[in-house]
């Protein structure tokens, strides 16, 4: 039986690759694990859940929504940005508060002290491209 020249060279090519592995490329990468009780994260929130959650402040105004959860490679504080103003999504604006100043009081959002107009007050954020 003949086989056409191209299915073979399909063939021999398959064989040799499954027959020898693969090696990444580069500087070995060593990372060191530091040890986290799982039980102890099985009660926190998950970033699903917090964005899109609405925030309260003490007197149980909305004051915003939770944007986004932002986290930067220089800092140990995740950021929120929280969408303001506005009214069915038309006229609201971005600020970022650091997610620390978010706290979870009756499972809902509260950032204490502020009000709408607070936080309108707040320098604009705008998403890098």
């Amino acid at each position: 039986m003949e086989y056409p020249v191209p299915l073979t060279i399909s063939a021999a090519i398959l064989l040799l690759s499954l027959g020898n592995p693969t090696y990444a490329q580069g500087t070995p990468q060593t990372i060191s694990m530091t040890k986290i009780d799982p039980a102890s994260l099985a009660t926190g929130y998950r970033s699903s859940r917090i964005i899109g959650a609405a925030v309260i402040n003490e007197a149980n105004e909305t004051v915003g929504t939770i944007d986004d959860l932002i986290v930067t490679p220089n800092e140990t504080v995740p950021y929120a940005v929280l969408s303001v103003g506005g009214f069915l999504g038309v006229g609201t604006k971005l600020i970022v508060v650091p997610f620390n100043a978010v706290s979870v009081v009756d499972k809902h959002m509260m950032l204490r002290g502020a009000t709408k107009d607070s936080l309108k007050a707040l320098t604009e954020f705008h998403y890098a491209n």
